[in-house]
């Protein structure tokens, strides 16, 4: 158990993280992507239920 948690701990050294900058990059990016892709579904929501209600 305690050599699993050595290779753990040097696996983490060995990981390359992210800056304070690139994470806010990445999360800015992906907090407009979502608000854009919610728009988007949300048009073509309204968009096929004026046309379902218009031949029904």
């Amino acid at each position: 158990m305690i050599k699993f948690f050595k290779s753990v701990g040097h696996e983490m050294k060995l990981v390359h993280w992210p800056s304070l900058k690139e994470n806010h990059r990445d999360t800015s990016i992906v907090i407009i992507s979502s608000i854009l892709f919610g728009a988007f579904l949300g048009l073509i929501d309204f968009l096929l239920n004026l046309a379902t209600q218009k031949f029904l």
